[in-house]
């Protein structure tokens, strides 16, 4: 109010002229007099009356108070509402519409927008900036420590907070500001795929920590070159070109990558230098990574595989046996995709195939010697030059004919001689053999092992029909099951021996053409069966135990090792029960078959049939004695006294012999 006295006073100086006889430059010495004394009056007006009581008499007031009096009257009856009125140079209208302009001035804000402000001011603590608003807002110094050429005049970012705070005050930040930016920056630079500048600022576990436009980016350690890191310290405070891969907005995650942009590149290249590219083009690289399939080879700007089998001729184990990493070499295109941007390479294709300088006059039948690469189940591989490889299989180890695998024979570094079997030098291809090396053990063998002579075995093999025997090296043979025993009953040979054990054999029969030996072992006894008939007769009881059972019956061992067999319903005992295992009871003998070598028995015939013969006695007795009452009775009609007395005595006889019984 008192600035605005004072321009007032300034704007009405010519009236001052006509009614106060003093200069008027000494007008605005007494406005500030005035506006001095009449300030209390206007920020407090509860103490008017002690105010006045304060004020000079009007011979003691000052020349300068007495003029302003005479043109706005006393200070005791000023009425501030009237100023304008008796001093302003504007009219209402004037007045209002200078007022719509000084408000228009204003720029129309938004709380939590991202304008531009001018920087007016700042110190050590605090900078002052000029938005076009009302009033002007306050940023700590701490938010821009890092332009260090900070001046007055510079525009920066800020960020609204509020309009007013509870001071009335206008609340701006420049950090927030530049935090919305850089995302929105981020955001498009994701979006558009550019290409962002970042600084990096310090390692991490498993990478590095960029600052792209302010924020905080993670560039994971893969993600740096398309060649392995070992090192990433030497990327700190180095400024790098990145792509945003990846913005995780909910924990406000950003994932950088160097490695994309040189992959640009590297397939722009790629496009250019596989365009160029001819099936059997010989090409200059360097060995760039090194895999147990195959040797990475860079050819300028796009690599090439040279697969483990394209390396050499010969039979390597790891591509290391033939390149060093960062070895320049030369290769061939073996073939290309434009698509796929793939290439094969090979290494073994610039020199002659080994099989070109096989010798002329190698044939079917010659030895050679090699040295085995390569152990299968199956067989083995011999070399016997580098490149020149022949199978020798299994069966071609041993004239043995059991299974057993190529381990048996050799192990991989082992130099033999072999004998060459079948030779293909347009597939590249021969196959060998080892025993061929000594002679055929079947040449010879009837005069060897002829029938009916007996030899030592070693159990090798079980089947389910019988046992596989080594007489020696070569030769096999086969003891069938229903061999192995005269009178037990095995249902597999693990029960009659093991396998290696020994066994006496006798041969059966030789079959040279098939190499099948038939040999026995129960020939080496004779056939009990033959005494058996004339003791296991039909009909005869013996004691028996029951060993085992079956669905159908038990088996019962009898006298002489021999073993019979009972069907279920032939074990009822007199008691009603049925024979159980380990039971030891009479059986009877109702089959022998010495060709099948099978006894049937039966317990419950035993005593079935002895009580079926009492009964038949008895009665066939019964029938006797009525033929002869029969016979007498008829006769006794024509019988004298005499012979009356002696039917008497036959019948008393009779009678007794009846009582005794």
């Amino acid at each position: 109010m008192a600035e605005e006295l004072i321009n007032n006073q300034e704007e009405q100086a010519p009236e001052m002229e006509a009614a106060v006889e003093q200069p008027v430059e000494a007008a605005p010495a007494v406005e500030n007099e005035v506006a001095e004394e009449a300030a209390p009056a206007v920020e407090e007006p509860a103490k008017e009356e002690t105010v006045a009581e304060e004020l000079p008499t009007e011979a003691s007031k000052p020349r300068k108070m007495r003029e302003f009096e005479n043109v706005y009257g006393s200070l005791e009856n000023f009425n501030w509402d009237n100023l304008d009125k008796k001093g302003s140079a504007y009219s209402a209208e004037e007045t209002a519409k200078m007022t719509e302009e000084y408000t228009k001035s204003f720029k129309s804000i938004d709380e939590q927008a991202v304008i531009m402000g001018t920087v007016v001011s700042f110190n050590s603590r605090e900078v002052v900036v000029n938005i076009g608003f009302k009033s002007d807002g306050v940023i700590p110094a701490s938010e821009l420590r890092y332009k260090t050429d900070l001046k007055i005049g510079d525009e920066i970012e800020v960020y609204v907070e509020s309009q007013e705070d509870a001071n009335g005050q206008l609340q701006l930040s420049h950090k927030k500001a530049r935090m919305l930016k850089s995302w929105q920056r981020v955001n498009e630079a994701y979006e558009s795929q550019e290409v962002v500048t970042g600084y990096v600022k310090c390692r991490t576990k498993g990478g590095l920590i960029v600052d792209v436009f302010g924020i905080e980016a993670f560039l994971p350690g893969s993600q740096i070159d398309v060649k392995p890191i070992r090192d990433y310290d030497v990327f700190v405070d180095k400024t790098m070109e990145f792509k945003v891969i990846k913005i995780n907005h909910e924990y406000k995650n950003v994932v950088v990558s160097h490695k994309a942009i040189i992959e640009d590149e590297l397939e722009a290249q790629k496009a250019e230098i596989i365009a160029k590219l001819e099936k059997g083009q010989i090409l200059e690289g360097t060995v760039k990574n090194i895999t147990g399939y195959g040797v990475f080879v860079d050819l300028g700007g796009v690599d090439g595989l040279i697969h483990i089998t394209d390396l050499s001729w010969g039979r390597i184990i790891h591509p290391e046996e033939i390149v060093q990493l960062d070895q320049k070499i030369n290769v061939v295109i073996l073939d290309f995709d434009e698509n796929k941007k793939r290439i094969a390479l090979g290494l073994k294709q610039l020199t002659p195939h080994p099989w070109d300088a096989l010798d002329p006059n190698l044939k079917v039948g010659d030895k050679v010697k090699g040295k085995v690469v390569v152990i299968a189940d199956y067989g083995a591989f011999l070399e016997i030059m580098p490149g020149v490889e022949g199978l020798i299989h299994v069966s071609e180890m041993s004239w043995s004919q059991h299974l057993r695998t190529a381990q048996d024979f050799l192990k991989v570094g082992d130099e033999v001689e072999a004998v060459l079997l079948t030779l293909d030098r347009e597939e590249r291809k021969m196959s060998l053999g080892i025993k061929q090396l000594i002679p055929d053990p079947w040449t010879n063998i009837a005069e060897k092992y002829p029938v009916g002579s007996k030899h030592t075995a070693i159990v090798r093999n079980f089947t389910n029909f019988g046992i596989f025997v080594e007489l020696e090296e070569g030769v096999d043979g086969l003891i069938h099951i229903s061999d192995l025993s005269w009178s037990k009953k095995i249902k597999h040979p693990a029960e009659f021996t093991k396998i290696g054990e020994n066994i006496d054999v006798v041969v059966l029969d030789v079959n040279v053409e098939d190499r099948r030996l038939s040999l026995g072992h129960k020939q080496l006894e004779e056939n009990p069966w033959d005494v058996f008939e004339t003791t296991f007769t039909v009909g005869s009881v013996h004691e028996g135990t029951i060993v085992s059972q079956t669905d159908k019956g038990v088996i019962v061992s009898l006298p002489y090792g021999i073993e019979g067999f009972a069907f279920n319903r032939a074990l009822l005992k007199e008691d009603g029960t049925t024979a159980k295992i380990d039971e030891t009871l009479p059986f009877k003998v109702v089959e022998f078959s010495k060709e099948n070598r099978k006894i049937n028995l039966s317990h419950t015939k035993t005593w079935q049939e002895t009580k079926e013969d009492e009964e038949k006695r008895i009665k066939d007795e019964e029938k006797q004695k009525a033929k002869e009452i029969a016979k007498i009775n008829e006769s006794s009609e024509k019988a004298t006294l005499g012979d009356l007395e002696a039917l008497k005595n036959l019948k008393e006889d009779l009678e007794k012999q009846e009582a005794g019984k």
